[in-house]
């Protein structure tokens, strides 16, 4: 069983960034992936990174922006997000899959509890 926990959300002024770093439990290394998730919208692909770290993905939303990396020493993914907007609010999920690089919600196989961004404008 693999537990995920998120931390580095918060409050923010628009323009302005932050990180977040999901830390992983378990030893085998994973394909891993941020999601976030508005009220009263559907949960949506933020980033992802592969098991080696050779390769991301970014939703369109996200690119040029956010930057996704890994430390599979630590065991960890970060997400950094610079330039936010306010419609960057909401619950930002870490996933982990060991099959695929989970690029939809259906593709994860264990979610972290979440975490707040929140983006005043």
């Amino acid at each position: 069983q693999v537990q995920l926990v998120e931390s580095g959300g918060g409050l923010v002024q628009a323009g302005g960034s932050l990180r977040l770093s999901c830390a992983g439990s378990a030893r085998t290394v994973s394909n891993m992936g941020w999601f976030r998730q508005a009220p009263g919208k559907e949960r949506e692909f933020v980033a992802a990174i592969s098991w080696s770290g050779f390769s991301t993905y970014y939703a369109d939303s996200s690119k040029g922006r956010f930057t996704i990396s890994r430390d599979n020493v630590k065991n960890t993914a970060d997400l950094q997000m610079n330039s936010l907007k306010p419609e960057d609010t909401a619950v930002y999920y870490c996933a982990a899959s060991p099959n695929s690089v989970p690029r939809s919600p259906s593709q994860a196989a264990y979610w972290g509890q979440g975490t707040q961004v929140t983006v005043s404008s």
